[in-house]
């Protein structure tokens, strides 16, 4: 049977950093079946000048795509829209794939047709830029994302399954569970199901995502770094600040919404409690009359 087409996808905006390594390992994966999409928002450094060079570099389809900048969500989302591919593999433009990331994500996804979606751990790539100690403050908090799923030693691979929601860290940081969106294959199928990232989120909106999939296909996680994720100044930026508290409160929102009785019944009491007006109205006649 032929191959099942992968297409790489590639958001892009101000890339030039990073990116023509980025593309390197997507054009120098061991799966041959693959197209790469690169949607662009508008940069206004030598990014598409780089992208350009790699075409003549390499047999595999390259297709600059441009977008009007709206959103990180919504340049994610153009670039899965203008995709051809069976299965879609992001890779961000500072990240980079390991030779036989695709080639065994696909054997996985074909191995599991079950499975939604296909993840992997991840390996860091770490830029001089990045303040030392804040870097391993980092990696301490944020480098094993799966640590709370892999208990069998054994096992070279994790399903997750919607007992996620009902666990009790679930809740807690960090609140990704599966990882960023360079470390996942999805199959394009499932896409069309579920939907396209919310472009109302800027800062969880992929586990946001990952979590409405995980409603409805399992996702099969690779105990293996398939993907080196690139630590970098903007991130130590991000870091330092504030997450959006508004993000947090939308899902929040969405969880009360869409997976309440779902979840554990702590979890399940505290969004009632903060969400529902029935049960906000009881709590404050009792208040009233104690």
């Amino acid at each position: 049977m032929p191959q099942a087409l992968v297409s790489i996808c590639i958001p892009t905006y101000n890339g030039a950093a990073y990116l023509a390594e980025a593309l390197q390992s997507a054009i120098g994966q061991t799966y041959p079946h693959l197209e790469i999409v690169v949607s662009d928002d508008a940069s206004t450094d030598a990014t598409l000048e780089i992208v350009e060079s790699f075409k003549h570099k390499t047999q595999i389809p390259i297709h600059i795509v441009h977008h009007t900048p709206s959103g990180i969500g919504a340049n994610w989302n153009h670039c899965m829209q203008k995709a051809q591919g069976e299965y879609i593999k992001f890779l961000f433009q500072d990240d980079v794939l390991m030779p036989d990331c695709v080639e065994k994500m696909v054997a996985a996804a074909e191995q599991h047709p079950q499975a939604g979606m296909i993840a992997s751990k991840r390996t860091f790539l770490k830029d001089s830029s990045v303040d030392n100690l804040e870097m391993e403050i980092w990696i301490k908090v944020f480098g094993n994302l799966q640590s709370q799923l892999f208990k069998d030693k054994n096992l070279n691979h994790y399903w997750v399954t919607k007992a996620l929601f009902k666990s009790v860290f679930f809740r807690l940081s960090p609140l990704n569970k599966i990882g960023e969106p360079s470390v996942t294959l999805i199959k394009s199928a499932v896409v069309k199901k579920i939907g396209t990232f919310r472009t109302d989120l800027k800062q969880v909106l992929d586990y946001e995502y990952w979590y409405r999939l995980l409603k409805k296909y399992p996702i099969l996680i690779l105990d293996e770094e398939l993907v080196k994720f690139r630590l970098h100044s903007n991130q130590a930026t991000q870091i330092n600040k504030k997450q959006s508290i508004d993000d947090y409160e939308i899902f929040e929102k969405i969880l009360y919404k869409n997976y309440l009785w779902l979840l554990h019944p702590k979890e399940r009491k505290k969004l009632l409690k903060k969400f529902s007006p029935a049960v906000k109205f009881l709590l404050k006649l009792k208040r009233r009359f104690t």
